[in-house]
């Protein structure tokens, strides 16, 4: 019987020859990563365990990108106490403000993550490294403390889902608008602890950073985990980045998945996800009346230089609703800087969008951009629950770059070609 990616890796990790959905597996990690709000709990349970040292200093790495710039004292204190575990255990990859970037956009960017790794995050939007071919997945702070120590994990394997998508996208569908339609088709517990790998000729047409977004979001099904196959693609985005050796995996042909989902992608038009969930997904079309006080592009799920160039072209000569305020914040310095020299930053300006330093901010309500009380934001983010940017009176809906840019010039929910 076959193995999926998925299953080869966690094999290979846990040291067997094949594994099964079910079975339990203790695994070696490559990779282990915390932030300001989780990785705080998981440094006082590693002490309150009496552990003296790190498994390793290089496979470690403590991203302060939540808070900061730090909005109040406790944020502060959150991000001093990574920086001084990061001095006393020598971790190579620590990155502060001013290095700092979204840590799910950074970690690929600086070719920390790698095809064929086994990673943990004390993030749920650790899924995000299957775009590279990794098996990636959220953990709790007190599981990030034990890995730090030993660089191991135990996992139940997951059971697989393919999903196979055919056909051209439409024009100004992306990988944002696939996700957002696969979760509005199998619902927010669709994939419950289960691996999506993502497949199909679309898929391969996809940018990789169209399958980081799609990765991104699979524990917006519930999925344990997302993955994409390694192709002329990732090896390209891969190579020149990989700070150490990595292995590629394929799923066998006669791997066994408990169901095959077949899309259409040429019926897949932009599509926003309505509030409180991220299946409440609709074509922007049936979207268009809902007017908005606020639209934010940026976070782990859109704000590379791929997302600025798209949100760019369309504000491009054009200036934000005057009812509305846009905020534009690239994920990491390296974006920053790519967006300044192509002129990106310039069109954001003189369109009267507030451009930020790299941070989640508003995604998860921390800062820079809360909502009041019956204020509604659409954002290229990943979640849309109640409260989720602040008060819990107010209303988040998801969409792609290229909608939130034409949203935030009509001051309402807005098709692109609206725009152009």
């Amino acid at each position: 019987m076959g193995m999926t990616m998925t299953e080869k890796i966690l094999a290979q990790h846990a040291g067997q020859k094949e594994v099964h959905p079910g079975d339990l597996v203790q695994a070696k990690l490559d990779f282990v990563l915390g932030n300001d709000i989780t990785a705080p709990i998981a440094i006082k349970e590693f002490e309150a365990a009496g552990f003296k040292k790190v498994f390793d200093k290089d496979r470690i790495t403590l991203v302060p990108d939540h808070f900061t710039p730090n909005k109040d004292i406790k944020s502060a204190e959150q991000v001093k106490m990574l920086r001084e575990f990061s001095k006393k255990h020598s971790l190579t990859h620590y990155y502060d403000v001013g290095r700092v970037g979204v840590e799910h956009a950074l970690l690929p960017e600086l070719g920390l993550t790698l095809p064929g790794d086994a990673i943990i995050g004390a993030d749920s939007h650790t899924c995000t490294y299957g775009a590279l071919g990794a098996f990636s997945t959220g953990v709790g702070s007190t599981d990030l403390a034990y890995a730090m120590a030993t660089g191991e994990a135990w996992f139940k394997v997951p059971e697989q889902i393919k999903f196979v998508y055919t056909g051209k996208l439409p024009k100004w569908s992306c990988g944002k608008d696939m996700i957002l339609f696969t979760i509005g088709k199998i619902g927010v517990d669709g994939a419950l602890y289960k691996t999506m790998e993502f497949t199909g000729e679309t898929v391969e047409a996809l940018t990789l950073e169209g399958r980081l977004t799609m990765a991104n979001m699979a524990i917006e099904a519930g999925g344990k985990n997302g993955i994409f196959a390694v192709d002329k693609k990732t090896l390209e985005y891969v190579k020149k980045r990989a700070k150490r050796p990595y292995r590629v995996y394929t799923s066998d042909k006669d791997a066994v998945y408990s169901q095959v989902i077949d899309i259409d992608a040429s019926k897949i038009e932009p599509t926003v996800s309505l509030p409180h969930l991220p299946e409440n997904a609709k074509p922007v079309t049936e979207c268009t009346s809902i007017t908005l006080d606020q639209v934010v592009i940026g976070s782990c799920t859109n704000g590379r230089i791929e997302d600025l160039r798209i949100a760019a072209a369309l504000l491009k000569g054009k200036k934000v609703c005057n009812n509305l305020r846009c905020l534009v914040i690239p994920a990491t310095q390296a974006v920053y800087q790519q967006a300044l020299k192509e002129g990106l930053l310039a069109i954001f300006v003189d369109s009267e969008c507030a451009v930020s330093a790299p941070t989640c901010g508003p995604c998860l309500g921390g800062h820079m951009g809360i909502l009041a009380k019956g204020e509604r934001s659409l954002a290229t983010t990943n979640r849309n629950f109640v409260g989720r940017m602040g008060s819990p009176e107010s209303e988040v809906y998801l969409a792609s770059p290229a909608v939130a840019a034409a949203s935030a010039i009509k001051g309402r929910i807005a098709h692109p070609d609206e725009v152009k």
